[in-house]
């Protein structure tokens, strides 16, 4: 009997010291996650031992409004082995030579494993001379030991990080969280490099993990300053308020009848503009009453009687001053061949004849014959939307032509550019072959190309609104400009959904908030980008394409978004990923994003 127990006893230490490598679990949490990347999943940097090299190198953009970071582990040292390894086997007749093979093993184990001053101190304590056998399951007494060591590249910026455990200690057998304190100083703007040095010790094995993070600080924005009702000076006594409700009074009479006079003359002078209406030369309503006679008359008067077009925005109010000092003879443009054509709308190439005899080559947008007031309208507004902007990756409206009986012409400057969104779909393989073959070093140079373009935009108060590869052009060399969306409802009518509402909108594109409450801001923007850099790294594949643009609300409410592209760096769509926040604040600015896709791009570099 005695014998058959100590064959369970050596089983059983075989086992346990053949899985004891996995002795210690890091990761992060899935609160954690979220908190840092928007994502519900989990992160494991070491899982039963196991190291996961990729997660390591993954660098973790932390927002200016996260002020710590948190680890969740637990050692595996003490963990029992389950019963279900523990095979029973049978009796079996010991012979002398056995019996000492097997008492050797036994002592050797518990001479490597078990301090001797231990097991002197039990056979005194416990009054035995050999280690009990039976049942009992045979475990290390080691521990697993750490140390931590964290570097900043700018004490200035973010001041010495703090621990809430100490820096060496011994890891706990429960699953326990402890966090880094990584708090910005007020004033100081910029992206500080953190690394964080995790050394493990087991069994006399040092392993170091290294973690790396990219802090980012902002200075804070100007606020309205507020004043305390507690810093309000009290008044002694009933005069003073008598007083001052008699200048608050004496006040507002005199905002009243200043209101009531402007109303007065505003409302004269429209009764006498339309006494002195006789006939449809007037230009009083006109939309382009400020146009040059002899480019715009009566017959052109089905178009103006469209003013609604004219209040959709502020900018809009200036639009005719806009075309005014565009607009060129219609005789000194020439159209030679059609690039793209829809339903109403058209793009040629042609050529512009300059003042002083000179020919240059220029892309026309304009509509066809039968296109309605309403889609000539709107050429003409979203044609205007990058009047007068200067930037090297923004292509802006060069000239206008407008004559009697034609539809207006938009001339842009042309230098062998093609529609992106077309070019990236000749990228794939097709029977003709492969037009361009794109790497992650192109893409991500084309991505930071359109963010100084959105950068130029946002510096000048502008939103684009529909920013995507349809509305950007791309040359020979992958120079990239951004674009207006003017023509493009009708020449990609597959990427525009009217809900509803009477409007063709790019649903799939749109932030949340846009979509559901035709908000737009800089963050709404940002938003649209992530989803362009998908269609750079899928080579222009449709969003969402599985889904029903009715859904797209309550899909994105839910939390789900484009999935991860074949071959796409983890760098690439934890971009996007940030891109996509739910919460317009949690979105990086288009200055952050250029900071992070610059470090990534260095970073392909050095491998090329």
């Amino acid at each position: 009997m005695n014998l058959f127990a100590f064959s369970h006893v050596i089983l059983l230490v075989t086992i346990h010291l053949t899985s004891v490598r996995g002795f210690l679990n890091l990761f992060l949490s899935p609160a954690e996650v979220q908190r840092l990347l928007g994502l519900d999943a989990e992160v494991f940097y070491v899982r039963n031992g196991l190291i996961y090299n990729s997660a390591l190198r993954f660098v973790i953009l932390i927002p200016s409004n996260i002020d710590f970071i948190q680890f969740t582990w637990e050692s595996l040292v003490h963990t029992p082995m389950p019963r279900k390894y523990v095979r029973k086997t049978k009796k079996a007749p010991w012979t002398t030579e056995s019996l000492q093979v097997a008492m050797n093993a036994l002592n050797e184990v518990a001479r490597r494993f078990i301090p001797r001053a231990t097991l002197q101190d039990r056979q005194r304590n416990h009054n035995i001379s050999k280690p009990k056998l039976g049942r009992s399951v045979f475990f290390c007494e080691n521990h697993v030991l750490y140390t931590i060591g964290i570097e900043s590249s700018n004490p200035v910026a973010v001041p010495p990080p703090k621990l809430n455990i100490s820096s060496s200690g011994s890891i706990p057998n429960s699953q326990q969280t402890f966090a880094i304190s990584l708090p910005c100083s007020e004033g100081i703007e910029a992206e500080v490099h953190i690394i964080i040095r995790m050394n493990i010790t087991f069994a006399e094995n040092t392993t170091t993990l290294t973690f790396m993070r990219n802090k980012i600080c902002l200075k804070p924005e100007k606020s309205t300053t507020y004043i305390s009702m507690d810093s309000m000076p009290q008044f002694s006594n009933s005069v003073n308020i008598f007083y001052i409700a008699v200048c608050c009074a004496v006040l507002l009479i005199i905002i009243l009848a200043f209101v009531v006079t402007l109303h007065y003359f505003k409302d004269k002078k429209i009764r006498r503009s339309h006494e002195n209406e006789s006939g449809p030369t007037t230009t009083t309503t006109t939309f382009l009453a400020a146009l040059p006679r002899n480019s715009v008359n009566a017959s052109y008067g089905s178009f103006r009687r469209m003013p609604s077009y004219s209040l959709i925005d502020e900018r809009s109010k200036d639009l005719q001053d806009r075309i005014t000092d565009l607009t060129v003879q219609r005789c000194r443009v020439r159209l030679s061949s059609i690039i793209l054509e829809g339903t109403f709308g058209r793009i040629y190439h042609g050529s512009y004849t300059n003042e002083d005899g000179s020919e240059e080559t220029v892309i026309v947008k304009t509509v066809t014959d039968h296109a309605s007031q309403v889609q000539i309208s709107l050429l003409l507004q979203e044609g205007m939307a990058m009047y007068s902007l200067n930037h090297k990756n923004i292509l802006s409206i060069l000239r206008v032509s407008i004559e009697d009986h034609t539809a207006p012409f938009l001339l842009y400057p042309y230098k062998n550019f093609t529609n992106l969104k077309i070019f990236l779909q000749k990228c794939k393989v097709s029977s003709e072959g492969v037009h361009h073959t794109l790497t992650t070093q192109e893409v991500v140079d084309m991505a930071l190309q359109v963010i100084q373009a959105m950068q130029y935009l946002h510096k000048k108060h502008l939103l684009h609104k529909d920013l995507s590869t349809r509305n950007c052009v791309v040359d020979d060399k992958l120079n990239v400009l951004v674009a207006d969306n003017a023509l493009s409802r009708d020449l990609f009518p597959s990427d525009y959904h009217c809900l509803g509402d009477n409007e063709n909108r790019p649903v799939k594109w749109l932030a949340i908030e846009s979509l559901l409450h035709k908000t737009f801001s800089p963050s709404s923007d940002v938003w649209s980008f992530g989803v362009l850099l998908w269609e750079l790294t899928t080579l222009a594949q449709q969003p969402y394409i599985e889904i029903d643009p009715f859904e797209m609300a309550a899909y994105l409410k839910d939390g789900y978004r484009l999935a991860q592209p074949i071959n796409c760096p983890d760098e690439l769509f934890a971009v996007m990923a940030y891109c996509w926040a739910m919460s317009a604040e949690e979105r990086p600015t288009f200055t952050q994003l250029y900071v992070c896709l610059q470090e990534f791009y260095a970073q392909l570099t050095r491998y090329v």
